[in-house]
């Protein structure tokens, strides 16, 4: 295993498909749509798409009934012109609680469908895995914080996604910090992630509600600072963004210190779960591809 790849990384890229699976969970859709919301729109290879009114609202609903700017600048990489009156329709649907129950039921159940309802050391890792997010900052994290505010449930499976949750609302509340303290906007951090990650560009980030004229003018910017050659990063581009996710790592140590010497045992045990909910089709990320492409590379 390449030494080269900084632990906090292999812990967001570990816990990823353990916490992100909701987003994909056949599960919550069903559950979001017995609440009037509308179905998966569809298939990616063997992983359901989410559909973006109803992850908005889960995603965000421990936070309460926030006004929908709240919710729109808690979710920093989508455009709010579309959020907004998604949010609005959601509110007109069911309540932040009511669908927040919805996305944590679907996350465990299809977390038990595919790893098994027998899991070894589920336990431990949720255990460790609390105890790493019980002191970690508040201040900047809205995301983190109203996971923190919800009870966290007995069940070994629900147990176990929000353990993980936790840690990566954690993590992407911090890089939304660091690059913003950087100087960039969301457009110009998601079309810089988007080749970063390996991607085409605009793979992602055309995909989050920005016109192509926004996009345009992102790409045209990344040119003008030299982070940008046609449609490629230089390496100046390439350093600046790996700067940020150094800069995310960092974010992290905190959570490291907590889990002390039993960080890589615990990767060995979470490793194989994230693995498997891939190879499934419950979760696809250039998060998890990317480190593990690196890791398989180093």
């Amino acid at each position: 295993m390449s030494s080269a790849i900084p632990l906090a990384r292999r812990l967001a890229a570990a816990l990823e498909p353990i916490a992100g699976q909701a987003q994909f969970s056949p599960e919550c859709h069903t559950n979001y749509a017995a609440l009037g919301f509308p179905p998966s729109p569809g298939m990616r290879g063997s992983v359901a798409l989410p559909e973006f009114s109803s992850f908005w609202m889960s995603r965000t609903a421990s936070m309460g009934d926030a006004q929908p700017e709240v919710v729109a600048s808690a979710l920093a990489v989508f455009n709010p012109v579309v959020v907004l009156p998604a949010v609005r329709r959601g509110r007109e649907l069911c309540e932040a609680a009511t669908i927040w129950a919805a996305r944590a039921d679907g996350a465990a159940a299809q977390l038990q469908r595919v790893l098994g309802p027998n899991l070894p050391d589920i336990v431990r890792v949720t255990d460790a895995l609390l105890a790493a997010s019980e002191d970690l900052p508040l201040a900047g994290r809205p995301l983190f914080a109203g996971g923190r505010a919800v009870e966290v449930p007995d069940e070994p499976f629900a147990r176990l996604w929000r353990a993980t949750d936790l840690l990566r609302e954690y993590r992407g509340d911090s890089h939304i910090q660091v690059w913003g303290a950087a100087g960039f906007d969301p457009v110009e951090i998601g079309l810089l992630s988007d080749l970063y990650w390996g991607l085409a560009p605009r793979a992602h980030t055309g995909g989050r509600g920005w016109t192509d004229e926004q996009l345009a003018a992102g790409e045209d910017r990344l040119r003008v600072w030299g982070l940008l050659s046609g449609t490629a990063l230089t390496e100046q581009g390439r350093f600046a963004r790996e700067s940020i996710e150094t800069q995310t790592d960092v974010a992290m140590q905190r959570a490291l210190d907590v889990l002390g010497g039993e960080a890589e045992q615990l990767l060995s045990i979470i490793e194989p779960w994230g693995a498997a909910i891939l190879e499934a089709g419950g979760y696809l990320t250039p998060l998890v591809r990317f480190t593990f492409d690196q890791r398989a590379h180093g």
